[in-house]
């Protein structure tokens, strides 16, 4: 009996140990333990004194092994990617990856971006204007050349589907990271995206005490509508060329509106993406629907007599009748650059417009940032 005892207890001091872990433990016995908990399409492994980081790249997965500046690679490593941390200069591709760096004040690092045209961040902006960045083209139309000049450290991509990088990293030299954070679909899992990032800066304690502030937040929002049994009706979006874009069931912004305690129209459908239905059935689906989710970029304001004007299916739908558009134009706000790592602000925002009884303590007379609901 005494030995079972011992056993046991031993086992249980293992896993203690493992759930406890640190960013300065050195020995291999929790190197299988991912530090990840909600993102699906990275992991991060303790690994001697540095990380092992698994990326899921479409079908493949990619393999890079982080060390500070000051520590040996060790000799096993020798053939695999490496990168040395803090990273001395980056390119990133996307708003997402160039915002953490802003937000952990690391944005000397950030020596290349694209499609600086599309943002409104006045520091990105300036920093543009005064070329200690460098816009170096588009998603679609990377300029090479520019990116060879800047000879950075490390360039983070978005792997669309629709894109091909693979003749920079040879004509480059650097390391190539892919950063699909666009495909997680719980939002918590997108805002983890962060902690890779912090690594790369060397900031992983502060990054993991952002993400833990933020994580905490969300669950507690979170749990004051998981009782709720009345639930007003939701869906999303506008046409294009006739065809609606509505998000999956499995999506993003579906699981967003769960958590809001809102009843989404396709909520049984088992997509992460986005589905592709036309107007009508549009129509025939939410035209009872309580509330309707926009995103807009308009320079002109936007207004119910304009939707009218631009398509009088839209006066058919009750949450237009209603005047309960939920709205959020990008021109005036980071939604694009910010809101991936404030999910608890937009769930505020959405629990706001579902369920402001609900909101109290640090959420009471709460603002939304993101998304208003349209009165004119």
């Amino acid at each position: 009996m005494k030995k079972i005892i011992t056993v046991l207890f031993t086992i249980i001091f293992t896993l203690t140990s493992c759930n406890n872990i640190s960013n300065n433990i050195t020995s291999d016995d929790c190197d299988n333990l991912n530090l990840i908990e909600y993102a699906k399409n990275f992991k991060i492994y303790n690994y001697k004194s540095g990380y092992k980081i698994t990326i899921n790249n479409s079908s493949k997965e990619k393999v890079f092994y982080l060390f500070n500046d000051s520590i040996p690679v060790p000799e096993e490593l020798k053939k695999e990617v490496i990168i040395k941390t803090p990273i001395k200069s980056a390119v990133t591709f996307s708003s997402t990856q160039w915002s953490v760096f802003q937000k952990l004040n690391e944005l000397d690092r950030v020596k290349g971006i694209l499609e600086s045209n599309y943002t409104k961040n006045e520091e990105i902006l300036s920093l543009v204007s005064e070329g200690k960045i460098l816009d170096v083209g588009m998603s679609t139309n990377v300029n090479a050349e520019k990116i060879i000049h800047l000879n950075a450290d490390l360039i983070l991509y978005t792997p669309y589907p629709s894109t091909d990088y693979s003749n920079l990293e040879e004509l480059c030299g650097a390391t190539m990271m892919p950063f699909p954070d666009y495909l997680e679909s719980h939002p918590l899992g997108r805002a983890e995206w962060m902690k890779l990032v912090g690594l790369l800066c060397g900031r992983e304690k502060e990054t993991n005490q952002w993400f833990d502030s933020i994580a905490s937040r969300y669950e507690t929002l979170k749990e004051i509508t998981s009782e709720l049994r009345d639930k007003p009706s939701v869906f999303s979006d506008l046409p294009f060329e006739n065809q609606w874009y509505v998000p999956g069931g499995r999506s993003y912004i579906a699981m967003l509106f769960n958590d809001a305690g809102a009843d989404y129209i396709w909520k049984d459908n088992e997509s992460t993406g986005s589905l592709h239905i036309d107007a009508e059935s549009v129509l025939l689906k939410a035209k009872n629907a309580d509330y309707w989710r926009v995103i807009n970029s308009y320079d002109e304001p936007f207004t119910y007599d304009k939707l009218e004007r631009e398509n009088e299916l839209y006066s058919l739908f009750d949450a237009f009748k209603e005047r309960n558009l939920l709205v959020c134009n990008v021109r005036e706000c980071g939604y694009f650059e910010q809101s991936q790592y404030e999910p608890d602000i937009l769930l505020a925002d959405f629990i706001y417009h579902f369920h402001p009884e609900l909101l109290e303590n640090e959420w009471e007379n709460y603002t939304p940032k993101y998304f208003k609901r349209l009165v004119k």
